[in-house]
């Protein structure tokens, strides 16, 4: 497997969006009718890796745009530790969705059994029809990619970031009697944002992969690297980590812009590369303490912020391209991750997920 398999799953990333956000939708709308989209009062959202860091990357929009309450928990801990708890008041209130690309993450469907078991309607989101996942839940997103290739998961990452947005967008269609608005005028419109976020991961895509490489050169001898962010970001904060370990074999961490605050920035070494995902909203103020932080410190700073931006005291600035609601924006911030992991792979002599030692 070559390195460069990830600058392929980047560059495809913008013509995914535009050939299967119709048809996920579709498939989104039927997973409930109308009166079980409405009873969902509680969502909890479960994955291992690249699946839970989707999770954690979508939970603002299940609560600011689906109007419920909602926690993600890796697989793992929602099956011993998080389903005995959960108590469903009345049927349907409770939804688990599990997310598995493969369909047969052990702990996933470990999870969804847990779930059922205590009372809860399960939904899988996967990209594999009939896998041990889909035959657990009550329902299932198929959310299927055409021309798929060994890889780090990069393109199955935003399937499934599609497919979680997709379903919250269904919640918020639903009429609560605590929301007064035109639900369904509103997620037509969410819909035709997430349309449009094509156009600008191709535009970010294509003005960044050169300054990543440059970025590369910057962190490569480093042997430990940290990823930043908070809300969405963070979810994107850890699935860049993860792209660094699985692709150049560089260990690396994901971390909240605060919890770094407290612990993290004690950490030797004075130059480890701080990665700081910082997208307009709720945190920005937040990462634009840290990034000046971090630069004080004697970090190798690279900020991932929105192009124009001019706050970022950084040594390297990735500018992405679009303005987006903080909710959709983790479509955007991760796309640096495969291109610098690719880059620093190739700066190494290594493989993605080692292979190179096969």
């Amino acid at each position: 497997m070559e390195a460069e398999v990830m600058v392929r799953q980047v560059d495809a990333l913008a013509g995914d969006i535009r050939a299967l956000t119709g048809r996920f939708d579709e498939r989104a709308r039927g997973l409930l009718d109308a009166a079980g989209w409405a009873r969902v009062e509680r969502v909890y959202l479960t994955g291992d890796g690249d699946s839970y860091h989707a999770t954690c990357a979508t939970e603002m929009a299940f609560e600011s745009i689906g109007g419920v309450v909602c926690e993600p928990l890796s697989a793992m801990r929602f099956a011993h530790y998080g389903a005995e708890w959960m108590r469903p008041a009345a049927p349907g209130r409770v939804l688990v969705i599990a997310i598995s690309a493969s369909g047969g993450t052990e702990r996933v469907v470990e999870a969804l059994r847990a779930a059922r078991r205590y009372g809860a309607l399960t939904v899988a989101v996967t990209g594999r029809p009939g896998s041990p996942l889909t035959r657990v839940a009550d329902r299932t997103l198929l959310v299927d990619l055409p021309d798929t290739e060994p890889s780090p998961g990069i393109r199955t990452y935003q399937a499934s970031l599609l497919g979680l947005l997709l379903i919250a967008l269904q919640l918020g269609r639903a009429p609560r009697p605590d929301i007064t608005r035109d639900a369904a005028r509103d997620a037509d419109a969410l819909r035709e944002e997430l349309v449009v976020l094509a156009d600008h991961v191709d535009a970010t895509a294509k003005a960044i992969k050169r300054e990543c490489r440059r970025v590369a050169d910057l962190v490569a001898d480093a042997p430990v690297m940290v990823m930043l962010g908070s809300g969405p970001s963070y979810g994107t904060a850890l699935f860049a980590a993860a792209k660094m370990v699985e692709g150049a074999g560089v260990f690396a961490v994901g971390q909240d812009l605060e919890e770094w605050g407290h612990v993290e920035r004690l950490a030797y070494p004075d130059d480890m590369p701080v990665f700081v995902i910082a997208p307009p909203g709720r945190s920005r103020d937040k990462a634009t303490e840290v990034i000046a932080r971090a630069h004080e410190l004697g970090r190798r700073v690279v900020a991932v912020t929105s192009r124009g931006d001019t706050a970022a005291a950084a040594h390297a600035v990735l500018p992405v391209h679009g303005q987006v609601r903080e909710e959709f924006s983790p479509f955007l911030y991760h796309l640096f991750a495969g291109y610098v992991a690719c880059f620093v792979a190739q700066a190494l002599g290594r493989l993605p997920f080692q292979t190179h030692r096969s």
